[in-house]
């Protein structure tokens, strides 16, 4: 036990210099300094000035590569290239150009930080005792002079140009942590393109709605087909003329108790069936539709034994077309895929998080963290007995945000 007398007056406190205190404070809290010794005890030593020179170097390093860091971030020509496209090549090292820029800056601050306490900071070998409970109050009052005095023994406040660069490495490194976080927060009102098969960039469109522009979607599923190896007088190429990854959906094509996923798909970009022309090449519309990061629908056909046990949304009992049913397939918890559907007990499941949705009552969540049902697409059939959007959905799809009012 420590002999090292706690019971002192405020006037006793007050009475006491930094260095009293901080003698105090290390004592009361068991701490036993064996060895101190300044790194330059002579004033203006040339190896002092050399130190400070070498970390302020490393400090320099990092504040130029997190400048160049946030120029790349902010500049570089960052949208997005593929093969054949103008600027590609500039397109390739921007990512690279990121991790190397950012990689240094860390690097140099790190190296700046070690190089400062190993040859800047006094060497000190300091022991402490352990105690359970909480500190008094002379504890605390002492604590702040323990913090003044390291501030003072490590010279740094009498080493204006240093403290600026390693305080301005710190900022940048910040920056460098926190910019790239900037790409993650959009407008979610803003329209940023024309409608398409993404939508127009808010929050609450999606390919399907093209339904609201005159644009008749089909259902269509994916067939995984890729660019084919064309022949010709000239040579061999790759080509996707022809190639259709998007074919249309009948009720037929769906077995009762199955499910599909399925995707819209523009009448003017069909290129299966009785419309199948060899020579046109809607490869790139249909790839689109797929990369729609709301446009996943799952189209599941019920045994005719539970479609009469179906409770039906209000406001959406003519949604669905017979026994079958169009639903989101973004969770609604935070957009993970929805891609399970279990027959027997007509459950959609999303495998991230475990959440249920009971497809026979308006997929509403039964299970897990999800709050609100999977939007539902209202379906039809064409006169060619193909399945069609009857409309967009009602709903934003996909994780909920204020809008949203299911």
């Amino acid at each position: 036990m420590s002999n090292v007398k706690k019971t002192y007056t405020d006037a006793e406190l007050k009475n006491m210099s930094d260095a009293e205190l901080t003698a105090l404070g290390a004592e009361m809290d068991g701490v036993t300094v064996a060895f101190r010794k300044p790194r330059f005890e002579v004033p203006n030593d040339p190896a002092d000035k050399s130190a400070s020179i070498g970390v302020g170097i490393w400090a320099l390093v990092s504040i130029l590569f997190a400048v160049a860091f946030l120029a790349v971030y902010i500049f570089w020509p960052w949208e997005f290239k593929t093969h054949g496209d103008e600027g590609l090549a500039w397109h390739l090292l921007y990512t690279p150009l990121l991790g190397l820029t950012s990689g240094i800056s860390i690097l140099a601050l790190g190296v700046a930080v070690v190089q400062y306490v190993k040859k800047i900071l006094p060497e000190e070998v300091s022991v402490q005792r352990r105690h359970d409970g909480a500190s008094d109050e002379i504890d605390r009052r002492t604590l702040t002079a323990l913090l003044n005095d390291s501030w003072s023994t490590s010279t740094l406040g009498r080493r204006k140009t240093l403290m600026g660069l390693l305080g301005g490495a710190a900022v940048l490194f910040g920056l460098t942590v926190v910019a790239p976080l900037g790409g993650t927060i959009k407008n979610p009102w803003k329209v940023r393109h024309e409608l398409d098969y993404s939508g127009d960039g808010t929050l609450w469109t999606s390919g399907w709605t093209l339904v609201e522009k005159g644009v008749k979607l089909y259902l269509a599923r994916d067939t995984g087909a890729v660019a084919q190896m064309h022949t010709s007088q000239s040579g061999s190429h790759m080509t996707t003329q022809g190639v259709t990854r998007l074919v249309r959906v009948r009720p037929e094509d769906l077995a009762a108790g199955g499910m599909e996923t399925v995707f819209p798909l523009a009448e003017g970009d069909v290129n299966d069936g009785e419309l199948y022309d060899p020579e046109k090449d809607v490869y790139e519309a249909q790839m689109h539709s797929i990369h729609g990061n709301r446009n996943a629908v799952m189209l599941i056909r019920l045994r005719n034994s539970d479609a009469r046990k179906v409770i039906e949304r209000e406001g959406q009992e003519d949604f669905h077309y017979g026994d079958y049913y169009a639903y989101s397939k973004i969770c609604t918890h935070i957009g993970c895929p929805t891609s399970l559907y279990e027959q027997q007990t007509n459950r959609i499941l999303c495998p991230c998080h475990q959440s249920q949705f009971d497809a026979l009552q308006y997929a509403k969540p039964v299970f897990g963290p999800a709050a609100r049902a999977l939007p539902q697409l209202p379906i039809t059939v064409d006169e060619e007995g193909y399945l069609i959007a009857a409309g967009n959905f009602v709903e934003p799809v996909g994780p909920a945000f204020w809008e949203r009012k299911s």
